[in-house]
């Protein structure tokens, strides 16, 4: 028998392993034309978009999470839509010359990128890191969760093949097949890696960011979807009942809460109930609760991705046949009230507000809760109170009139398409943005000698300045001696 220290040991060797051959295989790929790499990059894409279907099977027959249709949708994007995004990217070579201040921009691929897989979007997350890893010339070990190691391997290896097809070195997508936390620690930290690109829970990016390496690491969401009195309110709940019941609301950019004014209250939870949202109440909500989220905190992974209809069975409680999202009036946020948390599954706080500037507040204090620097997203049509939202919430995706999780990642807006959302210093990561290809690239820029008047030769007798060059020049030396 196998004891665990020793697969641990096997687990750190295999890591050591792969890293390295994708180190080799990146300094080979580091000395291809921009022409090469594209084509490499959209014969990736071409893979990924007909092997949708058959990854979505996968992931969702290993990980029992989402829906198959719904993440057909995301492997194509992840494919189709990012490479549309990304494929007239320049990274290779000269990006740009500024002859004003004599300075060309050079493009440099980062080196080896470790890429770290959630189980709630396995196969298009690892689409989406070896294509935006590829584009800027790097190489990409996966990292995958425990539950999701079948899908994850296949589809590094679909991703692989495509690319050693249209001529890419062998070795530049590589995928832990063993699950080991001591091995994706050994990733994280080897000579070999360059970036990591943390996609997961906050223990684990955590763990990206105390590694020693530069880390792209994202926080979670905790979305308000606020619908504003002068909102089309049809319009506005079809698009959040989009969003949530996408995958059953595994993106974290998923709306959490429906946040209105109580002008319109009535209206909407008419709507939302002729759409499909059944309002919890009593001892159902209290089952619901403790269903949906532990008792130390956090949602319960048995929920995560699932139907209403599996939370219910789970809750112990009846719902109305066609329940699209289950759905609980909630009086405040925070651990009292555990809806109020980030759910990832379709499951809804709903509150009522006087006016938008008690919205404001509320919104504040549920992205407080758990999604600072994530998503905000407010249905409406009058553009000062849309202009106050995204002035003041801290958030970097604030997303007007659209399904928050699609808005979010690019799909329904114009934002850059990503499964990697930053959320700034806000949510204690060190961007903002969507990742993409950019991100995994170095920028060197050579500079040219281009000084100041009063630093050229003969400036000071020119400008009337008190110091000639030569003062100048010796007074830095000392400073620097």
């Amino acid at each position: 028998m196998v004891c665990l220290a020793d697969k641990n040991e096997q687990a750190v060797q295999r890591a050591r392993e792969l890293a390295q051959r994708a180190y080799e295989a990146q300094k080979l790929f580091a000395n291809y034309s921009q022409d090469k790499v594209d084509r490499i990059v959209e014969s990736m894409a071409k893979a990924g978009y007909e092997h949708a279907a058959r990854l979505a099977k996968l992931a969702v027959e290993e990980t029992g999470i989402g829906r198959e249709s719904d993440k057909i949708i995301k492997n194509q994007f992840a494919s189709k839509n990012l490479y549309e995004s990304i494929k007239d990217t320049k990274t290779v070579g000269v990006l740009n010359r500024d002859e004003a201040r004599k300075i060309v921009e050079i493009a440099a691929p980062a080196g080896v990128i470790v890429a770290i897989i959630p189980t709630t979007n396995p196969t298009s997350t690892v689409i989406f890191k070896s294509m935006i890893s590829l584009k800027a010339r790097n190489s990409v070990v996966i990292s995958p969760h425990p539950r999701a190691i079948k899908a994850c391997v296949e589809t590094a290896r679909i991703m692989e093949d495509a690319a050693v097809l249209a001529g890419a070195p062998k070795g530049l997508i590589q995928c832990l097949d063993v699950a080991s936390m001591a091995a994706a620690t050994e990733l994280m930290t080897c000579e070999y890696t360059s970036v990591i690109l943390a996609t997961g829970g906050s223990a684990l990016v955590k763990a990206a960011y105390s590694s020693g390496k530069p880390a792209y690491g994202v926080g979670p969401g905790n979305v308000p979807a606020f619908i504003e009195r002068s909102a089309d309110v049809s319009q506005a709940l079809d698009r959040i009942l989009m969003s949530k019941t996408f995958d059953y609301g595994t993106i974290c950019a998923s709306e959490q809460a429906i946040v209105t004014e109580r002008v319109i209250a009535n209206q909407v939870r008419a709507q939302l109930q002729q759409k499909g949202g059944y309002f919890v109440t009593g001892a159902d909500k209290e089952k619901l609760e403790k269903t949906v989220i532990k008792e130390t905190g956090g949602v319960n992974p048995d929920v995560v991705g699932k139907s209403p209809q599996v939370i219910a069975d789970l809750a112990g409680i009846t719902i109305p046949a066609g329940t699209r999202v289950l759905v609980a009036d909630l009086d405040g946020v925070g651990k009292e009230y555990p809806l109020s948390a980030e759910k990832l599954c379709p499951v809804l706080g709903f509150y009522e507000v006087d006016n938008w500037e008690a919205a404001c507040d509320l919104c504040i204090r549920l992205l407080q809760f758990g999604g600072l620097g994530h998503s905000l997203v407010i249905h409406s049509n009058n553009e000062q109170v849309v202009m106050e939202f995204a002035m003041k919430k801290p958030v970097f995706r604030i997303l007007c009139n659209t399904p928050s999780a699609q808005g979010a990642i690019g799909y329904t807006t114009g934002l850059a398409p990503s499964l990697t959302l930053g959320c700034g210093t806000f949510g204690g990561n060190i961007t903002s943005d969507n990742v993409t290809a950019r991100h995994l690239m170095n920028v060197k820029r050579l500079a040219y000698y281009n000084p100041p008047a009063e630093f050229a030769d003969g400036g000071a007798a020119k400008t009337g300045y008190r110091y000639t060059r030569a003062q100048i020049l010796a007074a830095v030396e000392r400073a620097l001696s």
